[in-house]
């Protein structure tokens, strides 16, 4: 019997980081969201070694880029505005490298709010630094607990992997970010879009897996099939 067969995937999270108590952690929903769906997640050490960020790039069979600090505008050659909320230097070069480490050897990713914003950053795209000074809308983006329940609508685009995974032209959304995609980096499509124009989906047709999205499925997984049905998605290319 071939054992290598039954093994799970390997998924390592990017971890969050409390700037204040000196800390790194994890939300359960990451954990629990890649568990539920045949993964074994691993919350990754915050380095940005070269060797060691080399070496879990080889080791792991996907990477989820998590929510969290807002992404330093230095990552898209812009300058930071009073706006802009807290920056983790040392979490911006980490995902820069193994975002790059990751993509070289096509293996699965998958980005969630903060992770679509790093994504389309590092590959050369722009980012609204604070929505509401810059793209006002009536839309909610930035909604108050419970985090589980829906904020506002997508549009999703046909003909994309998000479409043929969903089946449906809209859906309905949880939101909570006041950073958001302003230029589209090269190499992606969009997947999803709000009624303001926004982007919250996108995917890079040039890769094996490699989706990012606004919303939190981590937060909405429990009850929303279609937010498993994303989990499932990643490790199943995993």
């Amino acid at each position: 019997m071939n054992t290598n067969s039954c093994k799970k995937p390997l998924i390592g999270l990017i971890p969050l980081v409390d700037i204040g108590r000196e800390s790194l952690w994890m939300l359960p929903g990451y954990m629990e969201g890649v568990r539920l769906a045949g993964g074994i997640p691993v919350m990754l050490p915050l380095t940005d070694d070269d060797r060691e960020i080399g070496q879990i790039a080889e080791q792991m069979d996907g990477f989820l880029f998590t929510g969290g600090h807002d992404v330093s505008p230095e990552v898209y050659g812009e300058e930071t505005l009073p706006v802009c909320g807290e920056l983790c230097p040392q979490r911006d070069r980490m995902e820069e490298k193994m975002l790059k480490e990751a993509l070289s050897a096509d293996k699965p990713v998958l980005g969630i709010c903060r992770g679509i914003q790093l994504v389309n950053a590092v590959m050369g795209g722009t980012l609204y630094q604070d929505l509401p000074m810059q793209h006002p809308s009536d839309i909610e983006h930035h909604q108050t607990p419970p985090y589980d329940k829906v904020a506002h609508e997508v549009q999703i685009e046909r003909d994309t992997p998000l479409h043929t995974l969903l089946g449906m032209d809209r859906l309905g959304v949880n939101s909570y970010h006041h950073h958001g995609i302003k230029r589209l980096a090269p190499g992606l499509r969009v997947m999803a879009k709000t009624d303001d124009g926004m982007i919250e989906g996108v995917y890079c047709p040039e890769k094996r897996f490699l989706w990012a999205v606004q919303w939190h499925p981590e937060f909405s997984y429990r009850t929303d099939e279609n937010s498993r049905k994303i989990f499932g998605a990643f490790v199943n290319n995993c």
